[in-house]
């Protein structure tokens, strides 16, 4: 076990040569903690003081045996605040601790400057704190099986939130009643002035005619609820879902905690990949001894490794970053890059333009995971790492080669990581049929939903808006609705989907 005081004098050492990479982030602040205390902390997201819930009970189970067998343990865990926070596991040898040290500074630069954090509350420690005590209160007034049963609804749809709402404004300002009457008087005022004897030449009645049809179908649409589709259903269901007030309060808590956590999903390669940049960088060249370097090498390449059927963001995120600097330092950008279809010359270009370390900062603030693998992956990184699509085989139970091809790659990566993985549904019709039915619609991207977790969430959108809800998707190739009425799920087949 390394004593404090050697671990406050490294923070400082470690600190100030990632100010001179070039990082900048909040203060840091590191807390030594048991294996029992980290994997505590690691179920709740790296916030302890958060409201009790069956699952992170669960998590905290599925950590502790997979630590106790062996199989997976916690080197780190650093939370977006402002200072942040970072837990260091007491039982790890020096090296291990200036390892990841390093490694947390990297997530902190990260955070602080990534523009997908800009908006999150960097006071978040306190505000969880907040929802954590008030979520206590309604479990001692309204009881305890009653709050779990909500928070389970809540945590099964928190998915459905719109993502990209912190950048793009999708709803429409709330129009006043007078905002309404001016718009229509602008519209029926369509007619040019003319003399009695002139009117039907100048103002035609078909002409009149189309212009009332239009303005009856735009005053239709205004009375639709939502007036466009709703991609942020926690939102719709916060205006619009029957709710007492104190479940409509749990309900925006735990809005609030999914849009904080959002962009960690949203930027888990390069967030990773920026944060191992950083640590081996700086261990390999001002941290690590040479009594360290081979430990160091071993733990390093631990984390780096690859396991069949999954991705690795360390790994992905690391290794293409370092092709990034490679091909900015050579000058293997721009329109006569690009253009250049001579292998030879391609493999040997080299222009000195030494830009690669500029280009990372650049592109570790402005770029998520999508944008990042869309801009910067290549035929010939692929080739190098050794990348393959795949595809699970069901009657061998296997997953094979599906193709080398780089579109294919791209492809599946992309898919794998546009809205995290998580379904694009919205909300389309509160009034279903007059009936005040909620009717959503999955966004079909060439993946089907699994039924049974559609099934549970729209369970789940039942008992909020209280009323059968709908959800209209693509299964083998057809359009499908699937209704939960309460009582029963019900399938409806309505097209076959065009080629």
């Amino acid at each position: 076990m390394v004593a404090q005081a050697e671990i406050l004098d490294w923070q400082a050492r470690i600190e100030q040569h990632a100010q001179d990479f070039g990082l900048d982030f909040f203060p840091t602040v590191f807390q030594m903690v048991t294996f029992e205390q980290m994997n505590e902390i690691a179920a709740y997201g790296g916030f302890p003081t958060r409201y009790p819930h069956w699952t992170f009970g669960m998590e905290h189970e599925r950590l502790a045996k997979s630590y106790a067998y062996g199989l997976s343990k916690i080197y780190e865990l650093v939370v977006n605040t402002n200072p942040c926070y970072a837990y260091l596991l007491e039982c790890n040898p020096l090296v291990d601790q200036k390892l990841v040290m390093a490694h947390v500074y990297g997530h902190c630069d990260f955070f602080k400057n990534n523009l997908y954090f800009a908006h999150t509350n960097r006071k978040m420690m306190d505000e969880l704190a907040n929802h954590g005590m008030r979520i206590r209160r309604y479990m001692s007034k309204h009881g305890f099986e009653a709050v779990e049963s909500l928070l389970d609804d809540c945590q099964c749809v928190d998915n459905l939130i719109d993502l990209h709402s912190t950048f793009i404004k999708r709803r429409v300002e709330v129009r006043t009643a007078a905002d309404l009457f001016e718009e229509r008087e602008r519209q029926t005022a369509r007619r040019l002035p003319a003399s009695d004897y002139m009117e039907r030449y100048i103002n035609p009645p078909d002409f009149v005619a189309e212009q009332e049809r239009k303005l009856v179908e735009e005053e239709t649409s205004q009375r639709r609820l939502p007036e466009r589709p709703e991609r942020d259903v926690l939102l719709f269901l916060l205006e619009h879902a029957p709710l007492d007030n104190w479940q409509r309060e749990v309900l925006a808590l735990i809005r609030e905690e999914a849009y904080y956590f959002a962009p960690q999903g949203q930027t888990k390669i390069m967030n990773e990949g920026w944060a191992s940049f950083v640590h081996s960088n700086l261990m390999t060249k001002q941290l690590a001894t040479d009594a360290e370097i081979v430990d160091y090498a071993e733990h390093h390449s631990g984390t780096m490794g690859r396991r069949p059927g999954s991705l690795n963001p360390y790994k992905l995120g690391l290794e293409l970053l370092r092709d990034i600097e490679a091909r900015w330092d050579k000058g293997q950008f721009g329109k006569e890059w690009d253009e250049c279809d001579d292998f030879e010359r391609r493999r040997a270009w080299d222009t000195g333009a030494g830009l690669g370390r500029q280009k990372l900062f650049e592109v570790r603030k402005l770029y998520s995971d999508v944008t990042f693998i869309d801009e910067f992956l290549t035929p010939e990184f692929c080739a190098e790492q050794g990348l393959f699509a795949y595809d699970y085989d069901d009657d061998d139970n296997l997953y094979r080669i599906a193709s080398r091809q780089f579109p294919d790659i791209k492809r599946k990566l992309l898919f794998q990581l546009t809205n995290f993985g998580q379904p694009h549904i919205a909300v389309m019709d509160a009034n279903h049929e007059n009936r005040g039915e909620l009717y959503l619609k999955h966004d079909h991207e060439g993946l089907d939903l699994k039924m049974r977790e559609a099934r549970d969430t729209l369970h789940s959108l039942y008992r909020l808006w209280k009323r059968p809800v709908h959800l209209e998707t693509v299964v083998d190739d057809w359009n499908v609705v699937l209704t939960f009425t309460g009582s029963e799920d019900k399938d409806e087949k309505l097209r076959e989907v065009d080629d």
